[in-house]
């Protein structure tokens, strides 16, 4: 007889590490976990006495995954995704057939999001996903007018009675530059090291996501950074491997270019920039969208980053 696997972990301490990375530390932690903040110092130390290992840093900007830790974050959000995903299966009844039109607010999830389309149909034969490109600059309007139904959104704000709006993952934005360029020498880059180059974006990123960017990056100094909108990823990463200026993109678009070791990724000094995905969809679709964002939740891509 096959023996029956029997982990240490438990979905309590995938959700306790998801948690403390979203928020930095075990105060912010608390009310996402419904736990109080004592409780959630007792609970870091116990997963970390059950596996033997230290999976935070503790320091004066919070809690900061080590290597270790990392490796169990890189998991965790793709298990519970899983365990989410096989528990609608078990209890919904089969679905109907659904045509699902969807728009992704970041060109980032176009490279990905066709190969989960392909996924969804072995695992929800029901649903049917139709890109629906047009609506990309304006996903808000489209929702609320019914011209989409489901909506992957990184800054929009959407408050309508007909749509409902539920967060999906994270990704990290990093800085891409060639790596004889000085900086590449660093682990990390503080703001000083940006001041230095010219930040190479592309010309489709939000007001709301360079509002974030510029909140993470400048803190409350008042100095000026340097960019330049380039329209084509390609283009930004041939002008950055130039030694022309560092790219500023999102892990998954940036993981792909590093195999020839020409360019490199960093991080910023003060800690991961973060930049939160959520799925908004027309409560027509709510008996089959919940569906699709655990399958999502599911195929995220990991790029696993070396800097």
């Amino acid at each position: 007889m096959q023996d029956i696997p029997t982990p240490r972990l438990e979905v309590r301490d995938l959700r306790l590490m998801l948690a403390l990375a979203a928020s930095g530390s075990t105060a912010a932690a608390a009310p996402l976990l419904h736990l109080t903040q004592p409780a959630v110092s007792r609970a870091v130390l116990a997963l970390e006495d059950k596996l033997g290992v230290q999976l935070f840093e503790r320091s004066a900007q919070g809690l900061v995954a080590t290597e270790r830790g990392q490796r169990l974050l890189a998991s965790a959000q793709r298990v519970l995704g899983e365990l989410v995903a096989l528990e609608q299966q078990v209890r919904a009844a089969p679905p109907r057939m659904q045509r699902l039109r969807i728009v992704c607010q970041c060109y980032t999830a176009y490279h990905w999001l066709p190969s989960v389309a392909q996924g969804l149909r072995a695992s929800f034969p029901g649903i049917e996903l139709s890109l629906a490109l047009e609506h990309a600059k304006d996903p808000a309007s489209a929702l609320e007018a019914g011209a989409i139904d489901v909506a992957l959104i990184v800054s929009a704000d959407i408050k309508s009675a007909h749509v409902e709006v539920k967060p999906l993952f994270a990704d990290e934005v990093v800085f891409v530059l060639a790596a004889n360029h000085a900086l590449a020498k660093k682990r990390t880059l503080t703001l000083d090291d940006l001041l230095q180059v010219r930040l190479l974006t592309t010309v489709n990123t939000s007001p709301e996501e360079t509002q974030r960017f510029m909140q993470h990056v400048l803190g409350r100094r008042k100095e000026r950074l340097k960019f330049t909108n380039i329209p084509l990823t390609e283009a930004m990463l041939e002008v950055a491997r130039a030694g022309m200026g560092v790219a500023v993109l999102s892990e998954w678009i940036a993981s792909p270019h590093l195999a020839r070791g020409d360019l490199v990724a960093r991080r910023m000094a003060r800690g991961p920039l973060q930049r939160p995905w959520r799925i908004a969809w027309r409560k027509e679709v709510a008996d089959v969208a919940p569906a699709l964002r655990a399958a999502l939740q599911a195929s995220v891509p990991r790029s696993h980053l070396s800097t």
